[in-house]
């Protein structure tokens, strides 16, 4: 038998990507599972979204390879939304890089910056695609603590102690996910503060800020950021268009350019009639911001009972598109979601998927109907 690559012998098959199979699997065998593990939105996008996608079928080019960077309109259309929603002005034409999701820009980002043996600053707990791509590209992991205690910030004093002189780059992502955790303008600023002491590229991964959040914030805001700070973005929370596949990496263009430079021998260009749509999307009012908050208000409410039946804790000043509960301390958390899914069909998330601070609690999804919400409470009581 051929053998595999080296880079995968730190590298498992994602955790959902074998969890939903297992999910689909007592499905087919007639089990009534209720999936509030991921973060995949259940509702329809602006229905001028997808007008805007049927009506490009009948273009002339439409079916064609389409730029490497996005169409001029859509560059322009994020370029405007940075500015109405963070204040943040950018170029189009050289500050903006469409995705094909924001997923695929932690592997470009890691290509285009990050030599073997380059350290990286990965949150704990934290998304994993940052480990296992750090992985992938032969660099070097290190997890840094999130804590409660510490309202998820990282200890930038702690970890200048430890030593950086190899660390390259370091994940942040605020809103924080999966704790829903906001990042304070200190915050924004002590990173920014850090990342040019220590010669670092920061980036922010920023897909949740207009779910149930007050106050969206993009770190490119503050001064100096565009200096030593990337981020990115995404239309999948936002705007439901998850299964659409369109992100965004935003920043200084040089870095930018060095992205773009991996990205271009990737893929072949974003279809038009997606890129329309996010057009539309990133043109929506606050009337599409505040109907999308107020379906996620009434879900939240029910999971925040959901929790309290399992005897969690949380906070309810958390933002996203999740409750991160915190079990008892006798609980294990895989152990439990094991038996929920057994027992109730109920599939939950354990938090120790996103890093050993993780461990003892769950992160419950409101990517839900209302009713299975509500069914999902009445197995679990």
């Amino acid at each position: 038998m051929i053998q595999i690559a080296n880079r995968l012998k730190h590298v498992e098959e994602y955790y959902f990507s074998k969890k939903l199979r297992e999910v689909r699997l007592l499905q087919s065998q007639g089990k009534p599972i209720i999936n509030l593990g991921i973060g995949s939105p259940d509702l329809n996008p602006p229905e001028r979204v997808l007008n805007a996608l049927v009506e490009t079928f009948n273009e002339t080019g439409a079916h064609k390879y389409q730029s490497y960077q996005g169409t001029p309109e859509l560059r322009e259309a994020i370029a405007n939304f940075y500015k109405r929603q963070f204040g943040v002005p950018l170029s189009p034409l050289t500050e903006v890089l469409p995705l094909m999701g924001s997923k695929e820009g932690i592997l470009h980002i890691s290509l285009a910056f990050l030599n073997e043996g380059d350290e990286v600053l990965i949150p704990n707990p934290g998304y994993p695609t940052y480990n296992s791509v750090t992985n992938l590209v032969g660099a070097v992991p290190v997890a840094y603590d999130l804590t409660e205690e510490n309202n998820w910030f990282p200890d930038l004093v702690a970890l200048e102690k430890r030593g950086l002189e190899k660390v390259k780059l370091m994940w942040v992502s605020y809103p924080h996910m999966p704790t829903g955790a906001q990042a304070s303008n200190k915050l924004f600023e002590d990173l920014i503060t850090f990342a040019k002491r220590n010669d670092i590229l920061i980036v922010n991964d920023n897909p949740y800020s207009f779910i149930l959040n007050r106050y969206p914030r993009s770190i490119l805001k503050y001064k100096d950021a565009k200096e030593v700070c990337l981020e990115l973005n995404s239309l999948s929370k936002t705007f439901n268009m998850a299964g659409w596949r369109v992100g965004m990496l935003l920043g200084k263009t040089e870095y930018v350019k060095a992205v773009l430079r991996v990205k271009s021998n990737m893929d072949s260009g974003m279809f038009l009639g997606i890129q329309k749509g996010a057009i539309e999307a990133l043109n929506c009012s606050e009337m599409w911001y505040l109907s999308l908050n107020s379906v996620y208000e009434q879900r939240r409410k029910i999971v925040w009972q959901i929790a309290e039946a399992l005897n969690c804790t949380y906070d309810k000043g958390a933002t996203g598109l999740f409750v991160w509960a915190k079990l008892p301390d006798y609980i294990d958390a895989e152990e439990y979601v094991d038996l929920i899914l057994k027992e109730k069909s109920v599939f939950i998330a354990p938090g120790t998927i996103f890093g050993s601070n993780g461990d003892r609690y769950i992160r419950i999804s409101l990517c839900a109907p209302q009713e299975e919400l509500e069914e999902a409470l009445e197995r679990l009581r």
